[in-house]
C-alpha cells in the first residue's frame, strides 16, 4: 500500500485543503504518514501570504528531495498559494520537483499524484536501471465550481472539533496581498451543501465547526439574496445553528466592510457562536490605511468592536496587524499602538511589512528598513503581550466552560480545549471519556497564552 506525506504551511483555510486531499488519498487506497522518508509521494501545501513561508516551503522540499535521492520513484509535489503564484518556475527553483497545482486544483492532486506513481512503478519494473525523473505536470488553471469540491473529511475518532470551507477567492484587492490572485474571485457554495456537511461532522461527534472563507462575512453577497433584512452569510449561521449535535460555531475571518448590524445582532441571538471573533485591523493609521486600499477609517473599525462587545460582553477579540508598511511613520506606527490599548485585543498576529511580488505596496515609495520594522514589531508585541497576560490572569480562580478537543499537542499526557473566548486550557483527563465534551473547568494557573486547570465533574 503506497504512503503519501502532506506538509501543510499557512492558514486554517490550508488545513482544510490538505484534509480534502488526505481523504482522497486515503479513499484510493494510500495510507497517510508522518515520516517523508518513508512515503511514496511527498506533498506540500504553501502559503503566499509572507515570504517567511514561501521560504519555509522552499527548503522543506529542497532538504526532503536531497533525502531521499535513493528513492527515484518517489513522487515530489506542491500546492496551494505559491504554487498557485509561480507555477512553472517551481520546476527550475527546485529541480527534482514533480507537481506543481494550484489552489483551484486540490480535487485533482490525487489524480496527478498516482498516474506518476503508477508510471513510475511500472517503469522500475520493466527497467530497473532507467532514469525516472521527468514526468512532471503543472495544472494552476482556473475552473468553475471549485469552491464546491472542498466538502470531504478525515473522520478521525474522537474528533471533536473541524473546519468547513464556505467559499473561496478574496475581490478586495489590499495593497499589499496577493491572495486574489492566487485565490482568485469570491465563489460562495450553496447554504444547503454546507447544512449538509455539518450535519455529517456532527454524526460522526463533531462538537465545534469553524466556518472558514477568505472574508468570510461576505460569503454570498454576489450569488445569494438577502432574506428578510439578512446577509446570505447570517442567513448561513442561522441554518448551521439549528442543526443537533453542533454546540459551537465559529468564523473566521471578516473584514470591516460588510460586516453590518444583522452579524452583530446574531451574537445576541445565536448562543452557540462562540464569544471571540478574529477581527483583522491591519493599522490604526488612517492614512496608512488608504495606503494599504483598506476601504475603512480606523473610526469605524472601533466602532464595530465595540458594538460587538454591546452585544456580547463577554466577547474576546483578536485581530492581525501589519508594522513597517512602506510610508509608515512613527506617528502612524503610535496610531496602531493607541488603538490596541484602546481595544484590548486579548491578542494580536503582529507582523512585519513583507514585500509580495506583483503587489502595488511592493513598489511603493518609502520602503522602512529592516531594523525598523523589527523594532515597531518588537514594542507592539510588548503591548500586546502584556494586554493579554493581564486578562488571562483575571481568569485564575473561575470556572469556564472548555470544549475538550482531546490530548495537547505539546503534551500527550495532558488534555486540551478551548473555552468560547478561544483561550487555550490544558487539563488532566482521560480522553476517551472526555474528548467533544463541554467541561467545567477551575482555572488554577496562566502562563500567559495558556491555562491550566482541574475538570469539575460528575462522577
Amino acid at each position: 500500500m503506497p504512503k503519501v506525506y502532506i506538509k501543510t504551511y499557512g492558514c486554517q483555510m490550508n488545513e482544510r485543503d490538505s484534509e480534502q486531499v488526505a481523504r482522497m488519498f486515503t479513499e484510493g487506497g494510500y495510507t497517510l504518514t508522518a515520516n517523508e522518508q518513508e512515503a511514496d509521494a511527498v506533498l506540500v501545501n504553501t502559503c503566499s501570504v509572507r515570504d517567511q513561508a514561501e521560504q519555509k516551503a522552499l527548503g522543506k522540499m529542497v532538504n526532503v528531495i536531497a533525502v531521499g535521492r535513493d528513492r527515484r520513484h518517489v513522487v515530489y509535489g506542491f500546492m496551494g498559494c505559491m504554487a498557485q503564484s509561480r507555477g512553472e518556475e517551481l520546476f527550475r527553483t527546485v529541480p527534482g520537483l514533480d507537481l506543481v497545482v494550484g489552489t483551484q486544483k486540490y480535487h485533482k492532486v490525487f489524480e496527478y499524484v498516482d498516474g506518476i506513481l503508477r508510471r513510475r512503478m511500472e517503469v522500475r519494473m520493466d527497467e530497473p536501471l532507467l532514469s525516472l525523473r521527468g514526468d512532471t505536470v503543472c495544472d494552476i488553471a482556473e475552473e468553475e465550481g471549485s469552491q464546491n469540491t472542498i466538502r470531504d473529511h478525515l473522520g478521525r475518532r474522537h474528533q471533536a472539533t473541524a473546519f468547513v470551507s464556505i467559499m473561496q477567492g478574496c475581490n478586495m484587492r489590499c495593497s499589499f496581498c496577493i491572495v486574489p490572485d492566487t485565490r482568485g474571485r469570491e465563489r460562495s457554495r450553496p447554504i444547503a451543501e454546507i447544512v449538509l456537511e455539518v450535519k455529517r461532522l456532527a454524526e460522526l461527534g463533531v462538537r465545534e465547526v469553524t466556518l472558514l472563507g477568505q472574508i468570510v462575512n461576505l460569503y454570498g453577497r454576489t450569488e445569494f439574496p438577502r432574506v428578510g433584512g439578512k446577509s446570505p452569510f447570517v442567513q448561513l449561521l442561522d441554518a448551521v445553528h439549528e442543526i443537533d449535535g453542533i454546540e459551537r460555531i465559529r468564523f473566521t475571518s471578516p473584514h470591516p466592510i460588510g460586516y453590518r448590524d444583522d452579524l452583530i445582532e446574531a451574537f445576541e441571538r445565536l448562543p452557540k457562536l462562540c464569544s471571540h471573533i478574529h477581527f483583522p485591523m491591519q493599522s490604526g493609521s488612517d492614512r496608512v490605511l488608504q495606503a494599504m486600499r483598506r476601504p475603512y477609517r480606523n473610526a469605524k473599525f472601533i466602532e464595530i468592536c465595540e458594538k460587538m462587545k454591546a452585544a456580547r460582553p463577554e466577547l474576546a477579540i483578536t485581530t492581525d496587524i501589519i508594522v513597517g508598511f512602506p510610508g509608515e511613520t512613527e506617528c502612524d506606527f503610535q496610531a496602531t499602538v493607541d488603538t490596541v490599548e484602546r481595544l484590548a485585543f486579548d491578542n494580536a498576529f503582529v507582523f512585519r511589512y513583507s514585500k509580495r511580488r506583483k503587489t502595488p505596496a511592493a513598489e511603493m515609495d518609502g520602503q522602512i528598513d529592516e531594523a525598523e520594522k523589527e523594532s515597531r514589531n518588537q514594542r507592539l508585541l510588548a503591548v500586546v503581550d502584556r494586554i493579554a497576560r493581564v486578562k488571562n490572569e483575571a481568569l485564575v480562580g473561575s470556572a469556564r466552560q472548555v470544549l475538550c478537543e482531546g490530548p495537547s499537542r505539546t503534551n500527550a499526557a495532558r488534555l486540551s480545549g478551548r473555552t468560547s473566548q478561544n483561550k487555550i486550557v490544558i487539563f488532566d483527563g482521560d480522553p476517551d471519556r472526555l474528548t467533544g465534551r463541554l467541561l467545567d473547568i477551575r482555572i488554577e494557573q496562566s502562563t500567559g497564552f495558556t491555562l491550566y486547570g482541574t475538570a469539575c465533574l460528575d462522577g
